[in-house]
């Protein structure tokens, strides 16, 4: 009884049992109680051949009421007994004053002696009493036929089925959280159930996946993260060495700043990184003139993609109005000009653009460079992701850029998206526009 399976069998076999049985008893009682009862045609029956046999005895004497009383017995397959008010049986002169006893006490229920059921009834004027009695079979006093046996063994299978109905996708999800707890992180129950119970297979499935995608993507970020800190760290080392030795300081002091400014900017990105991870509901939600932020990131990057010798074509921003986390939704759209501007080519130009319709906000970001291969749209967005194997190629990025642009995008409840534009690659940071306020 430890199992809920069991517990759930007993529980529903038991509830039947008693069910069953208990509508059994009442129904016989029901029907023993009709036929005692002065209006059931078992009673007007009774009183029939009380007053025949009244008849007959008073004209014919006892004879004439043995031979009556054979009659009814081969009619009825019934016994009947004629007293008069003192209980002695007119026919054989016995003391029946038991069987007066018990019905004058018990005027409602059958008489049972010996397997036999009783109706009795008396005369108007009470100088007679006759009594009735019939088999069992007839009168239905053993009230639990074999119809009601075999209508409990049906309940039986059914009470198990429907306990291993309600019990399997338990034992499913046992099966999996177990597998999950052992490290197979793989583990899901699949539940095709539209019940409580698949809703919280289904749930724990996202939970798993969830979990999955965060552990994956922790070893993946702790892998990235150590590759990207040993480069830096061994030419610091081999920087310091150089400098040592007395010989041109000034060019190993710069390679110095150098490499720990590229330490501070990848501690500062993953730093963002979480944050952009972390609660969503601790984001600021204040409104923001879309357009403002982006005429003043579009200006700022100027100066950046000058030094690249490329340019910014900003279109005609109308005002648009979206609500969210200021610092955050600048640092998206920022990354990803200047994502743009780090592939421009020479003399080209990184065209940004800002349109509304249908409540979305969309800004387009577009360079005229390379591309990237379609098989790679997508993983741009993967923190730590270069479309080629050299990690320190010359747009000196560190592949976070873009995948902090995203989680501040999906935290506003947007979308980003990556196209070839032929030439170059578009990006798209599409958000929700805050409702006019009356």
């Amino acid at each position: 009884m430890r199992t809920l399976f069991a517990k759930i069998l007993l529980w529903f076999w038991c509830t039947l049992a008693i069910f069953v049985v208990g509508s059994a008893f009442i129904s016989a009682l029901s029907v023993n109680q009709n036929a005692s009862t002065q209006q059931a045609p078992g009673a007007r029956l009774v009183k029939f051949q009380l007053e025949e046999a009244r008849v007959t005895y008073e004209t014919g004497g006892r004879p004439a009421l043995a031979a009556f009383l054979d009659n009814l017995h081969q009619v009825y397959g019934a016994k009947g007994i004629l007293t008069d008010e003192t209980g002695r049986d007119l026919l054989t002169n016995q003391d029946r004053s038991d069987l007066l006893r018990r019905a004058r006490r018990r005027a409602a229920f059958p008489y049972i002696r010996a397997g036999d059921g009783m109706v009795a009834r008396s005369a108007d004027d009470g100088r007679y009493w006759f009594f009735f009695i019939e088999p069992r079979q007839q009168v239905g006093a053993w009230f639990l036929m074999p119809e009601h046996l075999f209508m409990m063994a049906a309940a039986v299978l059914l009470c198990y089925w429907l306990a291993f109905h309600l019990t399997s996708p338990l034992r499913a999800l046992q099966k999996a959280v177990e597998r999950f707890g052992r490290g197979d992180f793989s583990a899901r129950v699949n539940s095709t159930r539209r019940d409580e119970m698949g809703q919280l297979a289904r749930t724990f499935d996202r939970m798993a996946g969830r979990i999955e995608t965060l552990l994956t993507a922790e070893r993946r970020l702790l892998g990235d993260i150590s590759h990207e800190l040993r480069s830096p760290l061994a030419r610091l080392g081999v920087a310091i060495e150089l400098a040592r030795t007395g010989e041109d300081l000034d060019s190993h002091l710069n390679r110095i700043q150098k490499e720990s400014d590229r330490l501070n900017a990848l501690v500062g990105q993953l730093l963002q990184v979480t944050r952009a991870e972390g609660d969503p509901a601790s984001l600021r939600q204040s409104p923001l003139r879309l357009d403002e932020l982006v005429v003043q990131l579009a200006e700022d990057a100027r100066l950046e993609a000058a030094s690249r010798g490329c340019r910014i074509e900003l279109a005609e921003c109308r005002p648009v109005t979206v609500t969210g986390d200021p610092e955050l939704l600048r640092r998206a759209v920022e990354n990803v000009i200047r994502n743009a501007i780090r592939y421009a080519p020479h003399d080209s130009a990184v065209e940004i653009g800002l349109a509304s319709d249908g409540g979305r906000a969309r800004i387009t970001v577009r360079d005229s460079g390379p591309g990237v291969p379609e098989e790679s749209l997508e993983r741009i967005f993967d923190a730590f992701y270069r479309v080629d194997t050299d990690r320190n190629r010359a747009s000196g990025g560190i592949g976070l850029g873009l995948s902090i642009a995203r989680r501040a995008i999906h935290l506003h409840h947007g979308a980003i998206r990556a196209r070839n534009a032929q030439p170059g690659l578009e990006l798209e940071l599409e958000l929700p526009v805050a409702p006019e306020r009356a």
